[in-house]
């Protein structure tokens, strides 16, 4: 049955916190739109029913004949374009797009975007720590966690910022056209999301729609899946690990002691920071370059990254029993953050690491591990549904144990370490078999350390 364009809703794909955001924030400007979810009891549900009782919603499942009717699809991070009903709309013409588009389209203020497999929390927090040493007014919003989620579209509700920091991630990106951003960074890419991208590839296309539009780049010089594929006129900033040239950012060595420097302008030492590992010296190279692209003086800038104590569930130190260390980084979720965190860590530490790790593999390659663990680590705790499979990708001479939960994990750690050793929990999978999400698993790593002692 044709229906008249005035007779058309904007349809809102998915709810949770994404998709309430959006209704709250169509509902503000007057437009009619239903919210459709393929789960019966979606997360946000009862939320929307308190806040906007006349809103119409449809659950369990998608129709095609209410996509092809819509005037638009607002489809959440969650939900993939290749759902048989998006596809349908997007074959007939309806548009598609996302909170992210939606927001860059309202607001004037500069937006800094920042993407990446791995490091892109740390960065942003980093950023934010700068941007408050220099009384900047900001607002910061998007694929942020816990607590400190924000919706994009929430952030409109507010006063008006002097401009806008967005953690992105690939599935928020796929459903923006053109972020137009001051400044953009792709900062790494590693496999992750195979569940969901047919390739590696397509994962990094939908990362690189980060620069559409964008006015200023900083790219990573240690991963060319950072540097735009498309050509630009973007002015660009680079960090990475090597001498910094030209608006660059690096590290100079002078004396033993090893320094970030801009150009060739030594900012501070190494040492002076509080995060340590090759991974988070990159994220704090990355923080500056992106302030600096937005003209943060120099000075706010060094003293906040002196100040940066790290985030919880990144390399989170927990506690020393008997002499053996334990660090909870349950947020490396990806086989890259769990390289990354195994060799921060064993650079550190005098003994060895005995690494937990295991849950949803999410269809990940673990091969790159493998020189981690047998550099660094003596023993190997798995847990979780595909302990198995990431068994089969380790050295047979690596000492592999499978723990029943967290609890036994932990303590099996302690048995097999000594004085000097180091326990860190770095999954390089998913959580949600056994967990809520990545944060309930730190905490259940955290409450089982703590009955050791």
């Amino acid at each position: 049955m044709a229906t008249d364009a005035d007779d058309r809703l904007t349809i809102i794909v998915g709810l949770g916190g994404t998709g309430l955001s959006c209704a709250k924030y169509f509902a503000a400007q007057g437009e009619k739109f239903k919210v459709v979810d393929s789960r019966e009891d979606p997360p946000g549900l009862s939320a929307l029913k308190d806040l906007l009782p006349e809103v119409e919603y449809e659950l369990g499942g998608f129709s095609v004949e209410t996509f092809l009717r819509a005037k638009r699809l607002v489809v959440s991070p969650g939900v993939s374009l290749r759902a048989e009903a998006i596809v349908a709309a997007q074959k007939v013409g309806v548009p598609i797009t996302g909170d992210i588009d939606i927001f860059s389209k309202q607001v004037s203020a500069p937006i800094i975007a920042i993407t990446g497999s791995n490091g892109k929390s740390t960065v942003v927090a980093i950023l934010a720590e700068i941007l408050k040493e220099a009384g900047i007014n900001f607002g910061l919003g998007g694929n942020l966690d816990g607590e400190n989620f924000k919706p994009a579209l929430d952030l409109l509700t507010e006063e008006k910022k002097q401009l806008y920091v967005l953690e992105l991630s690939s599935f928020q990106l796929e459903t923006t056209e053109n972020l137009a951003a001051e400044v953009a960074t792709v900062l790494n890419l590693s496999s992750d999301h195979m569940d969901r991208y047919e390739s590696l590839d397509e994962y990094l296309n939908a990362k690189q729609k980060i620069f559409n539009g964008c006015k200023q780049v900083v790219i990573n010089r240690e991963d060319r899946s950072s540097y735009p594929i498309a050509e630009s006129e973007a002015a660009v900033w680079d960090f990475g690990f090597g001498r910094p040239g030209v608006n660059g950012l690096g590290l100079l060595e002078e004396d033993g002691d090893q320094y970030l420097a801009y150009q060739f302008e030594k900012l501070v030492s190494v040492n002076e920071l509080k995060v340590f590992g090759q991974h988070n010296i990159s994220n704090v190279l990355a923080a500056i370059s992106l302030a600096m692209a937005v003209d943060v003086d120099m000075k706010s800038i060094s003293s906040a990254i002196t100040k940066f104590a790290g985030l919880p569930h990144r390399c989170q130190w927990v506690a020393n029993v008997s002499g053996v260390e334990f660090y909870n980084d349950s947020k490396g979720t990806n086989v890259g953050a769990t390289v990354a965190a195994v060799e921060g860590l064993g650079q550190r530490i005098a003994g060895h690491i005995i690494l937990i790790a295991g849950g949803m593999s999410k269809g990940a390659d673990f091969s790159p591990l493998v020189p981690a663990i047998n550099k660094w680590s003596k023993e190997v705790i798995l847990i979780g549904q595909d302990a198995v499979e990431m068994a089969s990708y380790l050295d047979t001479d690596i000492q592999t144990y499978f723990a029943n939960d967290m609890q036994d994990a932990v303590e099996v750690a302690l048995q097999h370490a000594i004085a000097g050793d180091a326990v860190l929990l770095s999954p390089a999978c998913a959580s949600f078999d056994m967990f809520e999400n990545f944060e309930h698993r730190g905490y259940a790593f955290i409450q089982s350390v703590e009955s050791l002692q």
